[in-house]
């Protein structure tokens, strides 16, 4: 009896830890990695309506905040790259809690003006965060205390126009892809020392000795399908899938073109992979071995598809917003476009769906709220801040949190 309550006891604690992460938008496109929330996030605001509280953030970086209990944590940097910071909010008062200086680069990549020396979003979880700069740098902070566990600056990268790829946690693993010009591979570190368990080696032929060609900016996403643990990690022409736990390649699928920023996701048995220019959309069957490029993708999409804001998926259909504002709903077992349309102004970051409501954010300050319709568009809501965005929202309680280019803010319908 006493080794049954012992293992109802550990089962508790499991389910907490699920429960907990949840509620936590912990991640690029939140706890479940696809930009869904169980919110009720309010409809409008503006400068003067339902803000609870708006907090400038030094610097320039476009890196979305992540969310644990009651702290926010982002990136910043200084517009040199010369400083790379961590920062911390508290949710409830919009206070900064910390500032943390993670990094001093004597000499910084290049890095273009659209993107910044802070991208990459951060993860985090119960008093641990783990923070990313590319090959500039990476290291897991103490939440409590701010204070640096672990730090690692030998992972080489060139990534031409600045880094962008955001890391994720699976298990007891830090994952990252590194794809430059120079070096593309993906590695895995144990989150708790940040020595390297895996690192495997891009096996694509990329048909160029351009290193411009080779450069990539995606976030990798694990998921199970048919009982095999999967690491599905987009980069330039090629995507390949991976065992999460010894980073061995499982299916390898060539599309073509640039890799994108968008996030692949996994759903209805096929992963969805974004890209720049090649077959631009694909979904592809997540069940074979090898090179699968001929046999296991279901559908292609050429229209109006993004390569910065990720994709929602809700329910049968596949919604997006382009760099150029064409919002379109495609038929998610077929790829055919059910309709589109065009709004004004530039789209980088990532659209959050909350019961029937798809949010989307612009790089004019534009934020529309639109319906998640497959039918029509509907347009619910015209929202309106000072600045614009290139990182994407997250969630907080029944909150939005909102990076511009220069404030964090927590929109509350509360308020």
């Amino acid at each position: 009896m006493q080794h049954l309550g012992t293992l109802i006891a550990i089962a508790f604690l499991i389910l907490q830890n699920s429960i907990a992460q949840a509620d936590n938008w912990n991640q690029f496109r939140g706890a479940k990695e696809n930009g869904h929330t169980d919110a009720r996030l309010p409809l409008e605001w503006s400068e003067s309506k339902n803000v609870a509280w708006k907090t400038e953030i030094h610097g320039k970086a476009w890196s979305s905040p992540v969310v644990w209990e009651d702290q926010i944590w982002m990136t910043t940097a200084t517009l040199d790259g010369k400083e790379l910071f961590a920062v911390c909010v508290d949710a409830v008062s919009g206070k900064i809690v910390h500032n943390v200086r993670v990094f001093e680069i004597a000499k910084p990549m290049f890095c273009i003006a659209y993107n910044s020396y802070g991208s990459p979003t951060p993860v985090v979880e119960a008093g641990r965060v783990w923070v990313h700069f590319g090959s500039a740098g990476t290291a897991c902070l103490d939440t409590k205390t701010g204070a640096t566990l672990w730090a690692r600056q030998d992972l080489p990268c060139d990534h031409l126009r600045g880094a962008g790829s955001s890391p994720i946690v699976f298990r007891n693993l830090l994952i990252m892809n590194f794809d430059g010009a120079d070096h593309q591979y993906v590695v895995a570190l144990d989150k708790e020392t940040g020595k390297t368990v895996w690192k495997t080696d891009r096996t694509i032929n990329y048909g160029t000795d351009d290193g411009d060609a080779k450069k990539a900016y995606c976030t990798p996403t694990v998921f199970e399908h048919a009982g095999r643990l999967q690491l599905v990690s987009p980069a330039a022409v090629a995507t390949i899938a991976y065992d999460p736990l010894s980073g061995q390649e499982l299916w390898k699928v060539y599309h073509g073109g640039y890799n994108a920023a968008a996030r692949p996701l996994y759903s209805h048995g096929l992963v969805f992979i974004n890209l720049e220019s090649g077959k631009r959309l694909l979904a592809v069957k997540p069940d074979g071995l090898g090179d699968v490029t001929e046999t296991h993708v279901a559908w292609t999409c050429g229209k109006s598809t993004p390569t910065r804001p990720s994709q929602l998926i809700i329910g049968d259909h596949y919604f997006m917003v382009n760099d150029n504002g064409v919002v379109s709903c495609l038929d998610i077992k077929t790829g055919e476009p059910v309709w589109t349309h065009r709004l004004e102004g530039r789209h980088s970051a990532s659209p959050i769906y909350s019961h029937g409501r798809i949010y989307l954010f612009g790089e004019d300050g534009k934020m529309p709220v639109v319906a998640a319709n497959p039918k029509a568009f509907e347009l619910l809501a015209e929202n309106k801040l000072d600045d614009g965005c290139m990182a994407s929202p997250a969630v907080y309680k029944n909150s939005l949190l909102i990076r511009t280019t220069k404030s964090l803010y927590r929109i509350d319908a509360g308020k």
